[in-house]
């Protein structure tokens, strides 16, 4: 029997159309959000090794592991722009607070950065680290450190900026003073070498002692080595607060004639005085973009910060490092000095102690002496009271008695501008935090809840229940957009080809837990978390896989795809 040309092809075109496809893992029915900020579709998610095989509707297809996601939001793992895990990895791997929360990447790099390092460097990374975590330094570049972490293993996917304190730290030490040319080129090479390994750009923390001391014209030159790479200048600006819109002005200048993107580390309007801001900082980013700058920004999803005493003195009492501000404090003549400048409102420096409604928004949280940490949790007022010494005096006698600057949270913000905040079109968000787990040596200091809740605040209370945002533009705040402003690689959307990492929850059940009384409670509603194809969270519980990899910036000499 002879068929026609026609008839053989209908058939093998009938028989591809119900022919198996099988996937390492299939996830079924789940409403998908792509990271574009589209609409969601219901659909399913093909995954072979590390990456997305196939997205859609995927009939006849089967998965060696199946997952049905009925009911459940599919998006791309979600990316932390500040993250403060570049220790806590190093003690577990895990990333347990931020993995449940559905977090795939955390970015390092504020200020400090964990490379390159020096002996002077390393010093100061201890001194403002988590003093319980011991760990020796096994390496020297920032991309070393990455791929340190890596090869021990951790469940997240990690990146970073190159630190501009760090760098001025290895060339200058705590010197308030500008480089010479010598050293400006050590900087300069610093920066090359740093990018050319995969850093993301350059990171500041203009605020805080030795950071402080560098000026314009300083962070212009380093971030042009950076802008020749692709890379990007990320800043907690000089002021928040009294010279927000000076400092905005500053990092709007460096972007221009560096020809750089620039991002705002964790936008806010510190102090009372300060919250009438919103709508001059909001003109002027938009005139900048407008303008074709790309100044983007992120934000915690809380009204408090979290940093140390040290913010509440001026930086020259801190030029030199801990050993020479610990002197000065103890010097009755400064002491008296230091007082009267930390009770006086001044636009020469940021003061957290003047931006405080009163001293019982200061809570004191992360103390290294085994004898002081009764006082966590106390605010200053309290701890005051007890000691019968004034709270000025009490900040400077806790520095010396610790150690150290001491985890401390202040009550800065409105709450009616986080929401604003969390609507506008350029905003992403970072934790500004460790990424731990309420056990072992974490809990020997407290957090600021952020450090358990913020994506999961942000998804259920103002996505869901105040509705501040749609789920969709806040998967694309979490994903797409942090990923499209670092320059990234297939990573931040669901797309075929990209990398394997995707948050999986319960929309109706994303819930925070953390707070200021009792911050080290994870959060709840994740159901499963991907990274580079493996699993890391099941039904809510952390399998112990530790797949994350590490993340390169555009500049990167290495074979990335």
């Amino acid at each position: 029997m002879k068929y026609s040309l026609a008839f053989i092809l209908c058939i093998a075109f009938l028989c591809s159309c119900t022919e198996t496809k099988t996937y390492e893992i299939l996830i079924k029915n789940g409403q998908i959000l792509d990271g574009s900020g589209k609409p969601s579709y219901v659909g399913d998610i093909g995954i072979n090794a590390d990456t997305i095989a196939a997205i859609g509707t995927l009939e006849n297809a089967k998965g060696l592991q199946e997952i049905d996601a009925t009911g459940l939001a599919v998006a791309p793992g979600f990316i932390n722009m500040l993250s403060w895990a570049t220790e806590s990895l190093i003690e577990d791997g895990k990333s347990q607070s931020d993995i449940r929360q559905g977090v795939t990447l955390e970015v390092f790099g504020e200020g400090y950065s964990m490379g390159p390092v020096t002996d002077a460097s390393i010093k100061a990374i201890r001194e403002i680290g988590y003093g319980n975590i011991a760990y020796n330094f096994e390496w020297e570049t920032l991309g070393e450190y990455l791929e340190f972490l890596t090869k021990k293993g951790v469940s997240p996917n990690v990146a970073s900026f190159v630190g501009a304190t760090t760098l001025r730290i290895n060339t200058m030490g705590f010197e308030d003073r500008a480089p010479n040319d010598e050293e400006m080129e050590q900087m300069k090479n610093m920066v090359k070498k740093a990018m050319e390994e995969g850093a993301l750009g350059i990171g500041s923390a203009l605020i805080y002692a030795p950071g402080f001391y560098a000026s314009t014209e300083e962070l212009i030159e380093l971030c042009k080595v950076a802008s020749a790479y692709d890379g990007m200048y990320i800043s907690h600006m000089r002021s928040e607060g009294n010279q927000l819109l000076e400092s905005l002005d500053e990092l709007i200048r460096i972007a221009s004639e560096a020809n750089i993107r620039a991002e705002v580390y964790h936008l806010k309007m510190a102090g009372k005085d300060n919250w009438n801001k919103f709508e001059a900082v909001v003109s002027k980013i938009d005139s900048t973009r407008a303008a074709g700058l790309h100044i983007t920004a992120n934000m915690y999803n809380y009204t408090a910060g979290a940093t140390g005493l040290n913010a509440a003195m001026p930086p020259w009492v801190q030029e030199g490092g801990f050993d020479k501000w610990k002197e000065r404090l103890l010097d009755p003549k400064i002491r008296k000095q230091l007082i009267k400048e930390m009770t006086t409102p001044t636009k020469e420096w940021e003061n957290y102690m003047m931006a405080v409604e009163s001293y019982d928004d200061i809570l004191l949280i992360g103390f290294k002496n085994d004898s002081l940490k009764y006082l966590t949790g106390k605010s200053l007022a309290e701890v005051a009271k007890m000691r019968k010494t004034s709270p000025e005096e009490t900040a400077m006698d806790l520095v010396i008695q610790d150690g150290s600057r001491v985890g401390t949270v202040y009550f800065l913000m409105s709450e009616e501008n986080v929401k604003k905040q969390i609507a506008l079109p350029y905003m992403s968000f970072g934790s500004d935090e460790e990424s731990s787990a309420p056990e072992g040596v974490f809990l020997e200091a407290s957090n600021h809840p952020r450090a358990y809740g913020n994506v999961a605040r942000l998804l259920g209370k103002y996505v869901r229940d105040e509705k501040v945002i749609s789920l969709e533009e806040a998967i694309y705040k979490l994903t797409g957009l942090p990923a499209s402003n670092l320059k990234i690689k297939k990573r931040g959307a669901l797309k075929t080809g990209y990398y394997a990492d995707l948050a999986i929850f319960n929309p109706n059940e994303i819930q925070d837990h953390a707070t200021f009384g009792k911050p080290q409670q994870f959060s709840t509603g994740m159901v499963h978390v991907f990274v580079n194809g493996k699993q890391v969270l099941k039904d809510g519980e952390h399998t112990g896989a530790l797949p994350g990899q590490v993340v390169r910036g555009p500049g990167w000499k290495g074979n990335q795809d």
